[in-house]
């Protein structure tokens, strides 16, 4: 594969730096299938209809596990940096699948909270695959690997690391594979199958993420979309989160899909038409929907009562807070029946 190197507003070649070192991985589960996801858009990002008109892709990630509370001192590589991993990163996928080495590779200096990655619409890789549009053939048919880093301290388009998610463990570099559909459905199904299990990360590959981003890697290796989000859903489901998932995962696996979330004591949620839908109730109607058996006619019933109503608004917030992270839209609905609450987010 020949590669062209991408910064802010140009492009270049490059050759990788050649490191040594032991990488290592750690598993994770999956979910079988091929993701889809959008084609380049000239208009504003819409994740159920990107998701409706999707060609194949490979979607996935090279995956570095760092040590807890050690410092990071780049979050975005420079043109050369990002080249030499990205070549690196095309050298392992090459080595479970030949087949990859025939599909165009795209990827990002840069490493991400999983939450800027699991968004509908899939919209970190859609705009990777977006800016690679742009990048000139110069006669090759095959596959190229082309990556994208910073000019000036500045990443091209929408590439740049959210500040607003620092300090987690897991960090993701990601990547696309593109080219004939039927290349990429094969390469996909086999990366499904094969990945979790044999997708640890080079040695060079993983030493050179280390150096490069100035981190201390505790393990590397690469998962799909899919991988990466059944191994959300268990860390969710330990959290206390795994009511929330059925949502999070309809909205990124089926954008254009529905879900509730009605099972007391959990906040009503109802996810439909790419929003998450949060009833809001009054006191009054909170307690007929979650307390009816509750008299509350003596001090102590209406102070637990009032706790009680408190942990649920703070319940709505966390809720709230994690479905904005996966930049789903959020609607607070004021729902004054409780007995109407469904009617009211539907």
């Amino acid at each position: 594969m020949p590669f062209t190197a991408w910064g802010h507003n140009e492009y270049r070649a490059s050759m990788p730096r050649k490191p040594q070192g032991i990488g290592e991985c750690s598993a994770a589960p999956r979910i079988d299938q091929t993701v889809p996801y959008p084609p380049p858009m000239t208009d504003a990002h819409d994740p159920i209809r990107d998701a409706a008109l999707a060609p194949l892709h490979v979607l996935g990630a090279l995956a570095l596990e760092l040590t807890a509370g050690a410092a990071v001192t780049r979050h975005a590589l420079p043109q050369g940096d990002a080249g030499g991993l990205a070549s690196l990163i095309a050298a392992d996928l090459a080595g479970f699948d030949p087949d990859a080495a025939s599909l165009d590779l795209v990827v990002v200096g840069a490493h991400y909270d999983p939450v800027e990655l699991l968004r509908p619409g899939w919209p970190l890789h859609r705009e990777l695959d977006d800016l690679a549009a742009r990048a000139p053939r110069d006669g090759h048919e095959g596959g190229r690997v082309i990556a994208f880093g910073s000019h000036d301290e500045r990443l091209p388009g929408a590439l740049t690391p959210s500040p607003d998610y620092p300090g987690g463990t897991l960090r993701l570099v990601p990547f696309a594979l593109s080219g004939a559909p039927g290349r990429v459905a094969e390469v996909g199904e086999r990366f499904e199958t094969t990945l979790l299990e044999q997708g640890m990360a080079g040695a060079e590959t993983a030493l050179e993420a280390q150096v490069a981003f100035g981190v201390r890697v505790e393990h590397a290796r690469y998962l799909t979309i899919h991988d990466l989000t059944a191994m959300t859903s268990m860390q969710y489901d330990h959290a206390g989160l795994g009511p929330l998932w059925p949502l999070l995962e309809t909205a990124l696996l089926e954008p254009d899909g529905e879900a509730w979330l009605d099972a007391a004591p959990e906040p009503l949620v109802h996810y439909v038409a790419g929003e998450a839908r949060i009833a809001l109730f009054p006191p009054r109607a909170w307690h007929a929907r979650y307390a009816p058996a509750e008299p509350c006619d003596t001090d102590a019933c209406r102070e637990r009562l009032e706790r009680q109503y408190e942990h649920f608004q703070g319940r709505q917030r966390q809720f709230a807070a994690v479905l904005g992270a996966h930049g789903m839209a959020v609607n607070f609905v004021h729902c004054e029946d409780a007995a109407r609450a469904r009617e009211d987010l539907a």
